[in-house]
């Protein structure tokens, strides 16, 4: 790789394919170190991630999803704090609306909305599904024995998931389904083109009609029960603001699970020994998940805005600062990690990962994401005896070709070709 100074981390093709050299070589030099294209302070260690994500008042999230792209409306040079000016264009950010941009009060009043939703019953609830469902869309993707694994597993599992949790009538779900997956990302982790300000509202009005019919009929579903919920004030929340916290849980719910599922399955069908140790010893998957977590976060980061001066890891970062959290390279700190760079499923302290973030901010989707990525992998290796990639779509074994998503937000596979041979019907799940 080249020298990384020269390096463009939001536009060089070169770091989506693999971010991490470049990752290490801004840690090693420093792990709170502002970068000379876009003027944003990376922050690549594990300690320091940690304190920005944890500091709610300090660092501001309202530019959390965009970042620099297109950066903060008016000049925040110079200012001891510009917390009136994020509050007065606050509305202008790209994403306002949605729970990743929100700081408190209202990110608190709304998030709990959002875990009344996601309760440890509800889950427990949710998860008998995610068998049955799991199983549906196996049928379809094992039969050709071999195939896209995200288009044809990954992404439309989590999204029914999710269509299931809600509660979305079994009427409409192909409708929402095929709605979100043909949905442009509106700029999301891309310079390329304008950031679309609410590219989820085309969701808005179909959930603010389930949620004005739930508090005239109320029903046993889940968003009945996010439709009568109260603000810890006692207050109703307005009907718009109940169809946005749903929108984001549908939207955003099931990326992360998409790019687990895909990871996972591409270090399964390339090691065979590791999936022989899956497939005997089935209690190793939950470790397993949370390595795969580590190594490759779904999320390579995401931004905040300092709202007055502080200091990072001795880093002085002056009020209206864009930094960049890095969850992918804190999750590779070798002052947290012992040697980083192998994946050991394990590892005593792979759930030490930031790969959901930390703070006011952590995914509230992080336990129903490791439940569908259990059930996802236990279910392909229930179903098959081997699973393999394909060398024609992706290359031999020592010259694989893998494309992975053009942006600086997401770490994904584009796509992910397995080959596999089906297991007997008769044959029992290994669970």
């Amino acid at each position: 790789m080249k020298d990384f100074e020269a390096i463009d981390f939001f536009q060089d093709d070169e770091v989506v394919a693999d971010p991490y050299p470049y990752l290490e070589a801004l840690r090693g030099k420093c792990p709170v170190l502002r970068e000379s294209h876009h003027d944003v302070t990376m922050v690549t260690g594990y300690d320091e991630a940690i304190q920005v994500l944890n500091d709610a008042d300090t660092f501001s999230s309202c530019i959390s999803v965009t970042g620099p792209f297109p950066g903060f409306p008016v000049p925040l040079e110079g200012d001891v704090d510009v917390s009136a000016l994020i509050e007065q264009y606050r509305d202008q950010l790209p994403f306002s609306d949605q729970l990743p941009t929100l700081d408190a009060p209202l990110h608190t009043d709304h998030r709990g909305l959002l875990m009344r939703l996601i309760t440890p019953r509800r889950l427990k609830e949710n998860e008998a599904s995610m068998w049955h469902l799991a199983d549906a869309q196996l049928d379809a993707y094992l039969a050709a024995g071999e195939g896209d694994f995200i288009s044809g597993f990954a992404g439309p599992f989590t999204l029914r998931v999710i269509a299931d949790l809600l509660g979305v009538p079994d009427e409409d779900r192909n409708t929402f389904v095929e709605g979100l997956e043909h949905q442009p990302r509106g700029g999301i982790g891309s310079t390329d083109g304008e950031v679309t300000h609410s590219p989820l509202e085309y969701l808005y009005a179909q959930f603010s009609a389930y949620v004005e019919e739930r508090r005239r009929e109320p029903r046993e579903d889940v968003i009945t029960g996010l439709a009568t919920a109260k603000f810890p004030d006692g207050s109703t929340p307005d009907v718009a603001d109940v169809a946005r916290v749903a929108t984001n849980l549908f939207a955003a719910g099931q990326e992360t699970t998409v790019r687990l599922l895909s990871n996972a399955l591409l270090l399964i069908a390339e090691d065979p020994d590791l999936q022989h140790l899956l497939r005997t010893e089935r209690d190793r998957i939950p470790n397993f998940i949370e390595e795969v977590l580590r190594t490759e976060s779904p999320i390579k980061g995401d931004f905040r805005l300092s709202r007055v001066p502080s200091t990072v890891g001795g880093v002085d970062i002056p009020a209206g600062t864009t930094l960049m959290v890095l969850n992918g390279a804190a999750n590779r700190d070798p002052r947290h990690f012992e040697d980083p760079e192998t994946f050991d499923p394990a590892r005593a302290n792979a759930r030490h990962h930031l790969a959901f973030g930390r703070g006011p901010h952590t995914c509230p989707g992080a336990p129903l994401a490791r439940a569908e990525g259990r059930v996802g992998i236990e279910r392909m290796l229930d179903r098959t005896t081997d699973i393999r990639i394909s060398e024609s779509v992706h290359g031999p074994a020592d010259a694989r070709n893998f494309r992975y998503l053009p942006t600086y937000i997401l770490r994904g596979l584009t796509h992910l070709n397995l080959e596999f041979t089906l297991a007997e019907e008769s044959e029992e799940p290994a669970r």
